[in-house]
């Protein structure tokens, strides 16, 4: 399952929600919910002909996702990766860690620590190969 575009919209829209909303990703995965996350991954055909601003705004309200105070574009020194980015990370770890079950994985991956490490725009974490990311997820540290 490599290049999963789907995947790779659903994370990307995670990552615009979580800067738009000022929230840690986990806390966007957790508020959109396993039920709305499938129905992303499923129609992100459809969804990303839209403006992903349009999208963003519909689930944040459908899901009341609140303001929060997690701001790592303006913590950041140097520049700030955009959410395309950010979101193909996700999505090829996820794609390297998965056995079967995409949004089960997503939701794996998004609720553990790794998501502060590729949050921290200040360290050099998301750029890494992903060969990389994949062996510190699977040991459960930076190595």
């Amino acid at each position: 399952m490599k290049n999963d575009s789907n995947l790779f919209f659903t994370c990307s829209l995670i990552e615009f929600i979580g800067r738009r909303q000022k929230l840690r990703r986990s806390e966007v995965v957790a508020g959109i919910g396993e039920k709305n996350l499938r129905r992303i991954y499923e129609y992100a055909d459809v969804f990303h002909c839209e403006p992903i601003e349009k999208t963003a705004d519909e689930f944040v309200i459908r899901c009341k996702l609140p303001c929060g105070d997690f701001d790592n574009e303006k913590a950041c020194k140097y520049l700030v990766p955009d959410y395309w980015t950010v979101g193909e990370v996700y999505e090829r770890l996820i794609e390297d860690v998965c056995g079967g079950d995409v949004i089960g994985t997503l939701l794996e991956v998004y609720s553990s620590w790794i998501d502060r490490s590729i949050s921290n725009y200040n360290s050099d974490f998301y750029y890494q190969p992903r060969d990389y990311i994949r062996e510190c997820y699977r040991e459960g540290k930076i190595l």
